[in-house]
């Protein structure tokens, strides 16, 4: 019961952090330290990544609208106009493929070196670092964008060369936790011109196949010999992780239509501090 209880405690945290620009593995990683869940290393490893498959389901189902790209209802490009063509919506087809180059850059680090990556920068340090450094980003460019008229105002304005820039700005969190893949790609699609509500879905939406493909990499290289009590808490977990999201993506959305990012930059900064401060002193 008590590590179902620490689960519960795993999922909240999962769900505000991934879609909040603050870094969800940093904070499970920083969690860990401080509540450790009574499990095996590997498990552990497997754990803290697929339990984003929950978060995954709630951007479907709040979005799916604006990501499934069959059906004739609101179809506003469909293949033909006449037969099974008039099903296919083109522009959800496009928007997919300029998501799926955006995975590229990561895709291929994550396949190849993910558990160098691991063992090298998994620790509070490089969390703390990339806390301060990428909240000092969003304050730095919410300060220059302030007052400008951005390029980029909806999805279909997203071509394959800025969506794969954007890829190249989420390889930043693959490999140094803390970053945020939301992070570093929201901060990311501001520099590049984005607006700050196109930059937030595309975020959310870029999320379905990278943590989708992570948290198969994942289950691949742990095995599916989960005792009963792993296989509970990796399900609540998940289920947790799934309600919180749906609150915080609604709450977000909302938020950034009248306010910029740079709520979070100040959070990042402290947190990072704070988390040096406790290695320092030994807490962590």
């Amino acid at each position: 019961m008590i590590e179902l209880l620490k689960a519960v405690l795993f999922g909240i945290v999962e769900g505000i952090t991934e879609w909040l620009p603050i870094s969800s593995t940093g904070h499970m990683i920083l969690l860990n330290e401080v509540v450790k869940l009574d499990v095996s290393k590997e498990f552990y490893s497997m754990f803290q990544v697929v339990i984003q498959l929950g978060a995954i389901l709630a951007v479907v189902i709040l979005f799916w609208n604006q990501i499934w790209p069959f059906g004739k209802k609101d179809n506003k490009a469909p293949l033909t106009k006449g037969g099974v063509g008039a099903w296919v919506k083109t522009d959800k087809f496009k928007l997919w493929f300029r998501i799926l180059v955006s995975t590229i850059p990561a895709a291929i680090v994550g396949v190849l070196w993910d558990d160098l990556f691991e063992s090298l920068f998994y620790n509070y340090t490089t969390v703390a670092i990339m806390l301060i450094l990428f909240g000092v980003a969003f304050i730095l460019i919410e300060n220059w964008n302030k007052g400008k008229s951005m390029k980029v105002t909806s999805l279909e304005n997203i071509d394959y060369r800025l969506a794969f820039f954007i890829g190249l700005f989420q390889l930043i969190a693959a490999v140094f936790p803390g970053t945020s893949r939301s992070g570093a790609t929201i901060v990311g699609a501001l520099l590049l011109g984005v607006s700050r509500t196109v930059a937030a879905e595309y975020t959310f939406f870029l999320a379905i196949p990278v943590m989708f493909g992570a948290s198969l990499l994942k289950i691949w290289k742990f095995g599916l010999h989960f005792t009963a009590n792993e296989a509970m808490i990796l399900i609540v977990g998940m289920v947790v992780a799934f309600v919180v999201s749906i609150v915080v993506i609604r709450f977000l959305m909302g938020y950034i239509k009248k306010h910029d990012f740079k709520v979070f930059g100040w959070y990042r900064i402290a947190l990072g501090f704070l988390v040096l401060l406790c290695g320092v002193v030994g807490f962590i």
